[in-house]
């Protein structure tokens, strides 16, 4: 047995125990004790399904979990006993995940900026797999860490609006002076890598990433290297609603969203209205997403070629799988005809501003890496029905800056009442200390039994019975049931990427 994660770790839920109902239970806890600090729900069985889908629609592509995403203890245990790499960017990560017994080997030191310090950290703790895309990053490994196994970072977009994720990387023209130098300083290059990012993981790009990555590929064995690594980042949808799920065929054309009417929800299951419907239009997807990354990895580095490849999937593994919830801990009132509140005809509504028990400096932060942010339901319906206001959400009074969304429409609540905030897993778990010292949202992760059995079946234990069998196809998430069931041979040992 791994050992990296045992029942003590999560709370054990029967099928058809939802996070809603966990929540419900937390919250009605906290509200007899006065406690208006913010928390987390996680549903690890959700992150299950998720890597049992991503196995399924990347059957070559062995998943490297990046922990700077999501760095909370459950998810990194969970992970590391499916199997699973890990991409990190400093030292501190690399401690995190060495701290739980995760081997060298199964670290990636993804990050193309690296302090000298930190690469002597890696070198001292046996991390060899590191990245690198100038000259300077060369230098400072080839004299800090004279045993690292490098990839060469390419450029994946060189479009003037590229995202900020995807502007690290060189260019196909200087690949071969780099893998030069690296050859006179002695360093050794094993592969290549490129990162699309959320923004830039599309078809055509892909596939011309792909392309590029085979050429570089050429130049270093020209050059007498052993290239025997690929690593194709990441970018992958986290959600179900935005963009239409990677793995799975919708033809050549499915529903999108292309809008959503400002509005205010409750929490599905509570049988009251939600204004705010989905404007629906059609969003065009030429081909599956799996089915085009397939194609390109077997068309440019075919299986039996000797290339393993990885990828960095983030918020695909941990977005859906967070619930958070704030509370309301101060709140103003805004005249519409005052500078800087909504352009609104003389004797409409007032707006409002609310001030949550967290922000940007915490489960927000997810906002300064431009996820957009997600919109609030209520905990419970007012009654009677009342009506919208036109809100802004903002952190902890005291940070002028720390604004999280205007333009809502909500009714008027109440200091105490709580704000309930869905596919808040990536990029909300701060890995230092909030400004001010405030405190980390608590987590309490929560399986299901079907989950747990999956869970130790990568654990080595003999194959299940034909009983246990069906019940292992049955939906695994103890929050929100899979569309369809998953029945993936579920042992996963890859092979050493060194």
């Amino acid at each position: 047995m791994s050992g990296y994660l045992d029942e003590s770790n999560f709370m054990m839920v029967e099928e058809g125990f939802t996070t809603r109902d966990l929540l419900e239970n937390l919250l009605v806890e906290l509200c007899q004790e006065s406690d208006q600090q913010a928390f987390f729900v996680a549903d690890l069985g959700d992150i299950v399904k998720k890597h049992l889908r991503f196995l399924k629609a990347l059957p070559r592509v062995k998943p490297y979990f990046p922990v700077k995403c999501n760095g909370s203890e459950g998810v990194i245990r969970l992970l590391a006993e499916l199997g699973a790499g890990f991409a990190c960017t400093n030292k501190a990560e690399i401690a995190q995940v060495q701290s739980i017994g995760v081997p060298a080997e199964k670290i990636f030191y993804s990050s193309p900026c690296k302090q000298v310090t930190h690469i002597k950290y890696a070198a001292s703790h046996g991390v060899q797999l590191m990245t690198f895309d100038n000259e300077v990053e060369l230098n400072k490994v080839a004299r800090s860490h004279p045993r690292a196994r490098m990839l060469l970072g390419i450029a994946a977009d060189s479009s003037p609006s590229a995202h900020l994720s995807m502007t690290f990387g060189t260019t196909l023209k200087s690949c071969r002076h780099l893998l030069e130098t690296a050859k006179e300083q002695a360093v050794e290059v094993v592969g290549i890598s490129f990162h699309l990012g959320s923004h830039g993981l599309e078809p055509q790009t892909f596939t011309q990433s792909v392309a590029a990555a085979q050429l570089a590929f050429e130049m270093g064995m020209e050059l007498g290297y052993r290239m025997h690594l690929l690593d194709i980042g990441g970018g992958f949808p986290g959600t179900e609603d935005t963009r239409a799920r990677f793995e799975e065929v919708h033809g050549s054309r499915c529903c999108h969203s292309a809008g959503r009417e400002r509005g205010w929800g409750v929490l599905p299951g509570s049988g009251s209205l939600q204004r705010g419907q989905v404007t629906e239009g059609e969003h065009l997807l030429p081909i599956q997403m799996a089915a085009v990354m397939n194609s390109a990895l077997d068309l440019y580095f075919p299986d039996g070629c000797g290339v393993e490849i990885v990828a960095r999937p983030g918020r695909y593994y941990v977005t859906s799988a967070f619930t958070f919830a704030a509370s309301i801990t101060a709140m103003g009132e805004v005249p519409a005809e005052q500078p800087g509140s909504d352009e609104e005809e003389p004797g409409s509504k007032r707006s409002l501003v609310y001030h949550l028990s967290d922000g940007i400096y915490g489960a927000f932060s997810c906002l300064l890496f431009d996820s957009p942010c997600p919109r609030p339901q209520l905990h419970k319906r007012p009654c009677p029905e009342p009506h919208s206001l036109s809100t802004s959400l903002w952190g902890p009074p005291g940070h002028p800056e720390d604004h999280i969304a205007d333009g809502l429409e909500l009714p008027q609540l109440q200091v105490g009442d709580w704000l309930i905030f869905q596919d808040m897993g990536a990029y909300t778990i701060a890995t230092s200390s909030p400004l001010g010292g405030c405190p980390q949202p608590h987590v309490t992760y929560a399986m299901s039994r079907l989950a747990w059995k999956t869970v130790q079946l990568f654990q080595g234990k003999p194959p299940p019975t034909e009983d246990d069998r069906e019940s292992v196809c049955a939906p695994l998430s103890c929050g929100w049931e899979m569309a369809e069931t998953l029945c993936v041979p579920p042992v996963f040992a890859p092979a050493s990427i060194i």
